[in-house]
């Protein structure tokens, strides 16, 4: 049975779908079969970032509404063939989205596949919570920035809330994803240090994607930053955390230091 790893945030606008597709690339370029599923129903970004827009029929809804079979919808990445999509629908509303349904279909994903990534949309309504509520592990992505923040907060009292797990009475992993993290900015406290954000939200540290253009070209070529440019300090960073997230014992580094960030920062510990 695969993992069911839910990317979500509070704020929108904090590099979330960028994420997902990140990940889920890096976990494919592993040689683990991987999917990623839109559940931002009415908007439908992820397979924009993807290059997949002009190749979706069906979607997550139509499955839902038994309006065509899941193979139907699935998409398969042109570059990496471990790699897969399952869109959004653009014309429906989220209220087509129903636990029944959303639980049928991540049941058989996860019969197909090793990962399942749930592209959150931002915020607290329906598609978010149905997003994190058959969830295995959550990624919780937040910019340095306070507003951000907070939102990740109410994000995590959500997931100790609102899922299967929590109404079983287990817990939940949930890991931070920092993202947009500028050394030189911190440094003059033009936004929140690292420390200061694992201080507020108390949760393993997954990653920290640092600020660069070369996130911003990949999207508008519709290829995730891994596939785009893997030598880049923002697909390296998403490919370290793709690790961790397997499972693997991999030092996080600040970007802009040279020494690791465990061994600066005893007491806190990398997801």
């Amino acid at each position: 049975m695969g993992k069911v790893v839910v990317v979500t945030s509070g704020k929108g606008g904090v590099g979330k779908t960028t994420s997902a597709a990140a990940l889920g690339a890096a976990l494919a370029q592993r040689n683990e079969k991987t999917v990623v599923v839109d559940f931002d129903v009415g908007l439908r970004n992820l397979d924009l970032v993807m290059g997949a827009e002009r190749r979706v029929v069906y979607d997550l809804v139509n499955v839902i509404r038994g309006e065509a079979k899941l193979p139907q919808a699935l998409i398969r990445d042109k570059r990496l063939e471990t790699l897969y999509l399952l869109p959004a629908s653009q014309t429906r509303d989220k209220d087509n989205l129903t636990p029944q349904g959303v639980e049928r279909v991540i049941g058989a994903l996860k019969k197909n596949f090793d990962w399942v990534i749930c592209d959150s949309p931002a915020g607290i309504e329906r598609g978010a919570t149905l997003a994190m509520r058959y969830a295995d592990v959550a990624v919780v992505v937040t910019n340095p920035e306070v507003s951000s923040v907070r939102d990740s907060d109410r994000i995590i009292g959500l997931i100790d809330a609102k899922t299967v797990k929590a109404e079983r009475g287990e817990t939940m992993d949930k890991h931070l994803l920092l993202t947009r993290y500028d050394p030189n900015r911190a440094e003059r406290g033009d936004m929140l240090s690292v420390k200061d954000v694992l201080e507020i939200l108390s949760i393993p540290l997954l990653g920290i994607v640092p600020e660069s253009m070369d996130v911003l070209r990949a999207s508008n070529l519709g290829t995730p930053v891994t596939l785009a440019d893997s030598q880049s300090a923002p697909a390296q960073a998403y490919f370290q955390a793709a690790r961790r997230l397997a499972g693997e014992d991999v030092p996080i580094t600040i970007p802009g230091e040279k020494r690791g960030f465990l061994g600066k920062l005893l007491g806190w510990r990398a997801a």
